[in-house]
């Protein structure tokens, strides 16, 4: 059975990066990054017989694709000449390509066909899958982590895979271009709040066609209000435009025509269905939208959210309508943006009011063209840990010591991105666009 990394103590670039953070007067920085980067490794990932790995998402233990995929991202930044984290990233990318062939509407996967689930009687019975929570961006997210780490590395061997998949994906995304008329995916959950179910007999809200792709569940695993999330649409986009670039590369003209029609398709839908006018931001992206007149304004923590659109959909930090939604989802006008006695960020639905995601602390870090406000950021995080040197799912704006999920791995990788990035390190040079 194959061994992964399970630390990255002599890893060179994390090495520079910890003297830079240090420089910066606050050991807590450099400490945090190797802290977060070490504990992924070290007890997150389970090798497979198969020579695949494994990713739990830290205290449930099952392996979601958006996690996974997320979990593994700030180590494009520290890769170039360590083939063992090459290694790695290929047998976490084999395996969610597997996961996706086996079930693309399911969101997370047990290791083995053990019948584990969240919930036993939701309409799923497929003992492989954990959760059927049908969500565009965990389609998304495997995608671009090919894409970029062929760019990181210039490694091949795991492109025939992706490339297969892709087909799989486009096939659903089309598909759910006509969600209503076309669609046998169904989701009912009979135990838990409204948010853990679909209306309708499990189909959803209703919706008209308008050319964005249709999705049962955000990002949160919370259910949609409507079902056009224009986030993960634009994400959706630039997963297929790494894919079209992958197909040209294997000369796969027809799977390069397919993916660049279908985002250009999902990317114009976005913009035209997507866009509402705000009283006092102007011209700004919706949440959500069903085409039908209803609109969500709102953000949600998870990624893709619309602060997260540059880093992961791309959007360039400089385009006037992102510039615009940013100022909305950072405000008061955005009903999951908090201020408190500890911090001031954007939460979530899924967690109490009042909590404040790392994760969305670190995303507004990095999509920041100011350098004071990266660092400022930073410092947020290291302050709101709840001396523990790990970060949460939430914590409250008031208290950090209330805060939710003691163990959540995709935060610690969104805090070395950050922190990657403060250094000079980081992964921008992956996802920065100036289109």
């Amino acid at each position: 059975m194959q061994q992964f990394p399970t630390g990255v103590e002599d890893n060179p670039v994390v090495q520079r990066a910890v003297r830079h953070l240090d420089g910066l007067g606050d050991p807590r920085f450099g400490r945090t990054l190797v802290r977060c980067l070490d504990d992924t490794l070290a007890r997150t990932i389970r090798p497979m017989p198969d020579g695949t790995a494994f990713v739990v998402t830290g205290d449930i233990p099952a392996m979601w694709l958006r996690d996974s995929t997320t979990q593994m991202m700030p180590y494009l930044a520290l890769m170039r000449d360590d083939t063992a984290l090459q290694d790695l990233v290929t047998a976490v990318l084999t395996r969610q390509f597997r996961q996706i062939r086996h079930n693309p509407y399911a969101n997370a996967f047990n290791a083995e066909p053990s019948g584990r689930a969240h919930d036993p009687d939701d309409l799923c019975d497929d003992p492989w899958v954990w959760e059927e929570k049908y969500e565009v961006d965990s389609l998304a997210f495997p995608l671009l982590l090919a894409h970029r780490f062929w760019r990181a590395t210039g490694r091949t061997d795991h492109l025939a895979e992706a490339a297969r998949t892709a087909g799989t994906v486009i096939s659903v995304w089309r598909t759910e271009q006509d969600h209503e008329r076309l669609s046998a995916y169904r989701f009912v959950r009979a135990n838990g709040p409204r948010s853990d179910t679909l209306p309708n007999g499990g189909r959803g809200t209703p919706v008209a066609r308008t050319g964005m792709t249709w999705s049962g569940f955000r990002p949160s695993d919370d259910a949609c209000a409507y079902g056009y999330n224009v986030p993960a649409n634009l994400c959706a986009a630039a997963a297929l435009d790494g894919t079209a670039e992958l197909a040209r590369h294997l000369h796969d003209a027809e799977l390069a025509e397919d993916a660049a029609r279908l985002a250009a398709e999902l990317r114009e839908a976005a913009v035209r269905h997507g866009t509402v006018r705000h009283p006092d931001f102007g011209p700004v992206y919706a949440y959500e939208v069903d085409g039908l007149g209803n609109a969500l304004l709102m953000d949600d923590a998870n990624m893709p959210s619309l602060l997260s659109l540059p880093l992961v959909a791309n959007v360039s930090l400089t385009d006037p309508r992102y510039l615009a939604t940013r100022r909305f989802v950072l405000s008061p006008a955005n009903p999951t943006w908090y201020r408190g006695s500890a911090a001031e960020g954007v939460g979530s639905p899924h967690t109490p009011e009042g909590h404040i995601w790392p994760i969305a602390l670190a995303v507004q870090g990095l999509t920041s063209n100011d350098a004071a406000e990266r660092l400022g950021v930073l410092r947020t995080l290291t302050d709101t840990d709840a001396g523990t040197g790990a970060m949460h799912e939430s914590f409250h704006k008031d208290d950090p010591h209330r805060f939710t999920r003691p163990w959540f791995s995709w935060a610690d990788a969104m805090y070395a991105e950050l922190a990657l990035d403060v250094a000079g390190l980081g992964t921008r040079f992956l996802w920065e666009t100036s289109t």
